[in-house]
């Protein structure tokens, strides 16, 4: 009764914060019911809200509850308080394919540079590439720590990589690069969202379906293997899942920090329970929340901040803590 009444809450601080963040500072309540409600197209305000609020409302929840999601299935495999989505090295794959798109194309002529849609293509590409790498090695290393580290390394080598390409680069593709490192919500379209949405919701259903190994997973790859758990299948789900959700959310956002890590421990704290059946759903709706209220608080002054800056804010502090804690714990 007691988690259900939470999860309640949890669905109302949703809503208002959808509410708000699709108001944002210059529109009240009343307005943004009157735009949606009557569909009128011709206003101003009714042009900003579905053209530019509604999209990156969308973009904001799918991101923080996908994030989140792939920073609980790592924790999980790991069994690392501190893993996060892009321990494998997807994002720097991403941002490695984004490199070579923005700032290759200098010296590489074939590559074609047309704007935002190169760069999503070029960041699943990236991420993709990555995926197929480290799956290929889970067939031959069935260690989890030796993974971990593997995927550490192919984010360090990807990295280096795009190091070398921006010392190469002129100063206008090396800061279109940069702009893309610090993570936007507003660069989706709708268009755009008709291809985001069904991957994503294909990475959720994926995570609900394993459900259960996730839980006798939590005390052990040994455990699960005496529960009749095929811990190797599971294990390449889970690398799937968590490269589609945080590959998606990085190709077309740019790579989000923080919340894939910290969202998980809000979640356990809440509920008092690490059983997926609870923490799983609690961490979607909590890290599109918290995704919501980031957004929103980034766009109050005058000039809007990067969204990774507020991630990080909010974060930060909780992964200290963290460590902290568990410091404590063995003490």
């Amino acid at each position: 009764m007691k988690k259900t009444i939470l999860f309640i809450l949890l669905f109302v601080l949703f809503a208002i914060a959808f509410v708000f963040d699709m108001a944002g500072k210059d529109l009240n309540w009343q307005e943004l019911l009157t735009v949606l409600s009557n569909g009128d197209t011709d206003s101003i305000s009714s042009q900003i809200v579905q053209q530019i609020r509604l999209p990156k409302a969308i973009t904001a929840i799918l991101c923080g509850a996908g994030l989140s999601v792939a920073g609980l299935l790592m924790q999980t495999l790991f069994r690392n308080p501190l893993a996060g989505p892009y321990v494998l090295g997807i994002s720097s794959g991403a941002g490695l394919g984004v490199a070579i798109a923005v700032m290759g194309a200098t010296y590489l002529p074939v590559i074609a540079n047309y704007g935002a849609i190169s760069q999503v293509v070029a960041a699943a590409v990236g991420a993709l590439a990555v995926l197929l790498i480290v799956l290929l090695i889970s067939t031959r290393i069935h260690d989890t720590v030796s993974l971990l580290i593997i995927g550490m390394m192919l984010g360090s080598l990807t990295s280096a990589l795009v190091n070398v390409l921006q010392t190469f680069s002129n100063p206008d593709a090396l800061k279109v690069y940069i702009m893309w490192t610090m993570g936007s919500l507003s660069t989706v379209s709708m268009s755009q969202l008709q291809l985001m949405i069904p991957l994503m919701l294909v990475g959720f259903l994926l995570s609900i379906l394993i459900v259960k190994p996730l839980n006798a997973l939590l005390l052990g790859e040994n455990y699960a293997r005496s529960m009749g758990v095929n811990v190797t299948f599971i294990r390449t789900i889970i690398i799937i899942t968590t490269c589609l959700l945080a590959g998606v959310s990085t190709a077309f956002t740019g790579p989000i920090a923080f919340i894939g890590i910290t969202v998980p421990h809000i979640v356990r704290g809440i509920f008092r329970s690490s059983d997926h059946r609870i923490v799983l759903p609690g961490s979607l709706l909590t890290g599109a929340t918290l995704m919501l209220v980031c957004d929103f608080v980034s766009c109050l002054p005058q000039y809007s901040f990067p969204i990774n800056s507020m991630c990080a804010l909010v974060g930060a502090p909780i992964i200290i803590w963290v460590i902290f804690k568990n410091k404590k714990i063995q003490n």
